[in-house]
């Protein structure tokens, strides 16, 4: 079997200390690849700074010959059949619209989605256009906690499902997961409506994008179960990550109280007294290995042409309830879905003065 051709478009600089803006996410999935190297062969690396390009090139041992500053000359000159982009959300849509168009067999994504309704819709649309395979890097949904969480709540373990709550710093880039890892729980359903209000008052960018300092959101899916979600400040309110209550009991997805227990996923039922704690196998909830099962799945689905969980379809579903949140800001009242906007309600309400958040300390 020939080994799949992957270029990258956007290698960036490796950072000493990940923070918030820096985890070098070319790095982990480069090595994910790497790990595959019977059915993935890096050949090629688009970065506008070529020192980073050459660093990475080093690392992975792929031919400084193969180095592109324009990303289109990559697309144009190599014949790819996957890209890995790890860019900036601007970014994202014109790259995977450039690469669907180029005809490659599949598209691996940094997350968030894009920077607006109307670029992550137009995304997809290309990807089912040239039917190309695109997918996000949703890698928590590979973390055991959620997983078996999923296989629980299948079972009956809470009984009907009724509400998913969740704790997340900002709706945008950390709620991209927790919005994926709640449609996941529920079936992958799609949302009917949403109700939201934010608070944007101190300057709060993550990767170029602002995200709200606290807020509170509710939404129903389709099948009737309701959600909620707390962010920034107003986060303190739910003691764990996630919680799934039905209407025999409910569990919940760490973390917990400090010391409190081991194991990231308890189970109640209605009735019990204490939490039954659940076996993980050691797993945590994020960290480069997930990273690795989330590729790793992706590369198998591609090569064996069967549907892969972190398509575009899936998430499409968590960023259209993302961006309804803030347009419900906007609008001050619910906003029921399909979702009738083109931008970012958040970022537009400040280009427009119609929010003016002081300019963060320090900055």
């Amino acid at each position: 079997m020939s080994k799949l051709k992957a270029g990258f478009i956007g290698t960036g600089k490796k950072p000493d200390k990940p923070g918030v803006q820096g985890y070098g996410m070319a790095h982990r999935h480069a090595a994910a690849f790497r790990a595959l190297k019977e059915r993935v062969e890096i050949v090629a690396v688009a970065d506008i700074k070529k020192e980073n390009a050459e660093a990475f090139c080093e690392l992975f041992e792929v031919p400084r010959s193969a180095i592109y500053i324009d990303y289109h000359d990559m697309l144009k000159r190599e014949k790819l059949d996957l890209v890995s982009i790890c860019t900036w959300p601007r970014l994202h849509a014109p790259m995977a619209i450039a690469a669907a168009e180029a005809k490659v067999r599949g598209i691996y994504c940094e997350k968030p989605m894009a920077d607006s309704w109307g670029a992550a819709r137009r995304m997809h649309e290309a990807a089912e256009a040239n039917g190309v395979k695109l997918a996000f890097n949703h890698q928590r949904r590979y973390a055991r906690p959620f997983r078996t969480a999923r296989k629980l709540i299948d079972e009956g373990a809470v009984g009907t499902l009724e509400r998913i709550e969740f704790a997340c710093a900002d709706l945008y880039d950390w709620g991209t997961h927790c919005f994926d890892l709640a449609n996941y729980l529920n079936g992958e359903r799609r949302a009917a409506w949403v109700l939201a209000q934010i608070d944007y008052r101190e300057q709060n960018l993550v990767f170029g994008q602002p995200c709200e300092n606290q807020g509170v959101a509710q939404w129903a899916w389709e099948n009737g179960v309701a959600g909620l979600a707390f962010s920034g400040q107003g986060r303190a309110a739910l003691p764990a990550l996630m919680r799934a209550q039905g209407s025999e009991g409910m569990l919940e997805v760490g973390p917990m109280s400090p010391g409190e227990h081991p194991q990231p996923l308890r189970v109640r039922r209605f009735g019990e007294k204490a939490w039954n704690y659940v076996d993980c196998e050691g797993d945590g909830l994020h960290g480069s290995a997930l990273i690795d099962r989330a590729i790793a799945d992706f590369v198998a689905c591609l090569l064996e042409g069967r549907a892969c969980e972190l398509e575009s379809a899936n998430a499409l579903k968590a960023s259209e309830v993302i961006f309804a949140l803030y347009e419900s800001s906007r609008r001050r009242g619910r906003v029921d879905l399909p979702l009738d906007i083109d931008d970012h309600p958040l970022a537009a309400m400040v280009e427009s003065g119609a929010l003016k958040p002081v300019p963060k300390a320090g900055v």
